[in-house]
């Protein structure tokens, strides 16, 4: 297979990712802090409004994870990224909140189309043509999901309303939608056929597994929500918040590239306990400490961690399911997808409350590590099963 279709395939998910994750889902954390000037919402109805996201996501994931035909999920797919395209749109056409939470629930919905099911079509594919099945570029297209709307969002937020934003934001997905269209290929029928003989993993480890990556989710969601919001309610940071949520993308580009190095050189679950460990510290950072410097590293280690540990989980789990890993992925991701409705709302109200984010920081921090001790007791049975 010519290495030119490897290239084309793989910027097909990049581009899923960034059109379905980093511009319908994504855009709204660093378009809240002006809408939340322009409009009148609120920061309670704020974090509503991500959970409708997830809940979105949510509803995908459960979609996904019941469908075994892969020209369904395929057909699926190719929804999902109109939708993404025209929710993006949308968000600037109303002031109606009920409105918004509906386009954030179908929004959510659509990210699927990147991080699941791309992820899933690449892997088989690139399993298919006899290539190393590692995500790392791939999942490059979350940190270029961030970056990329992100350098338009500092722009846009010179010479535009927040209705306007929205809507060139959408019509500026365009430029990926069409690779993710044309270049993503459509899944055989029977090519994974093979795989079915594959013994699959305990009920306990995949419990633990599904409880470990929803601990992520909870300190992966509170900061990528409200990260931008928080930096701005801090004197010395006014004003710099876009830039540092730019950063953070741009940590994120390289980041699932260097893990899949690392977790090939010391083990997939090592590697993901390390990595749980800079992401407890990138939260740590903005809950006691409103220094520039201190909190562009924070931003750094977010970026650099919370890409890599989707990829490495998603990897991880297709590696033990390989006849569909789609579903297997999806499967994994419910419980997180859970954790990203819950989390927002809960940080909603503790903001309403205590008028700042600090405690909601807290509560991601302790879930992170909670999610370190559980991949502790997997590492421990796959140590004792003579698994690296």
């Amino acid at each position: 297979m010519p290495d030119t279709t490897k290239i084309k395939v793989l910027l097909a998910g990049i581009s899923a990712l960034i059109l379905s994750v980093g511009i319908a889902r994504f855009a709204y954390t660093p378009f809240l802090p002006l809408m939340l000037e322009q409009t009148e919402l609120d920061t309670f109805y704020g974090g509503w409004l991500a959970t409708f996201n997830y809940l979105g996501y949510l509803i995908g994931l459960l979609l996904i994870s019941q469908i075994n035909d892969l020209q369904i999920k395929f057909k699926f797919y190719r929804v999902n990224l109109i939708v993404a395209f025209v929710t993006t749109v949308a968000m600037g056409m109303t002031t109606d909140i009920v409105i918004w939470s509906l386009l954030r629930l179908l929004a959510g919905l659509a990210s699927t189309a990147g991080i699941i099911l791309a992820a899933g079509f690449v892997m088989s594919w690139l399993k298919q043509q006899g290539f190393k099945a590692q995500l790392g570029l791939h999942f490059s297209g979350l940190g270029l999901g961030i970056a990329i709307p992100g350098l338009l969002i500092v722009f846009m937020n010179q010479h535009y309303s927040w209705a306007l934003q929205w809507i060139i934001m959408g019509f500026f997905g365009l430029l990926f939608f069409v690779p993710a269209w044309f270049w993503m290929p459509a899944p055989d029928r029977t090519s994974n056929k093979h795989f079915d003989t594959v013994k699959q993993p305990s009920k306990r480890w995949m419990n633990l597994m599904i409880a470990a990556y929803s601990c992520a989710g909870v300190g992966y969601v509170i900061s990528a929500t409200f990260i931008v919001a928080i930096l701005e309610n801090m004197p010395e940071l006014r004003g710099k918040g876009d830039w540092i949520w730019v950063v953070l993308g741009i940590a994120a580009v390289p980041s699932c590239i260097v893990w899949d190095k690392i977790s090939t050189r010391i083990g997939e679950v090592k590697a993901l306990i390390l990595s749980y460990g800079l992401l407890l510290l990138s939260i740590v950072i903005p809950a006691t400490s409103s220094t520039l410097s201190l909190n562009i590293i924070g931003a750094l280690l977010f970026g650099a961690t919370f890409a890599g540990i989707v990829s490495m989980m998603l990897v991880y789990m297709g590696h033990k399911f390989p006849a569909n890993p789609a579903k297997a992925m999806a499967k994994l991701t419910i419980c997180y997808g859970i954790a990203q409705i819950i989390a927002p709302a809960v940080a909603a109200q503790i903001s309403k409350i205590t008028h700042t984010y600090t405690g909601a920081l807290w509560l991601a921090a302790i879930t992170v590590l909670l999610g370190m001790v559980l991949l502790g007791f997997i590492y421990k049975e796959e140590t004792q099963r003579g698994v690296s």
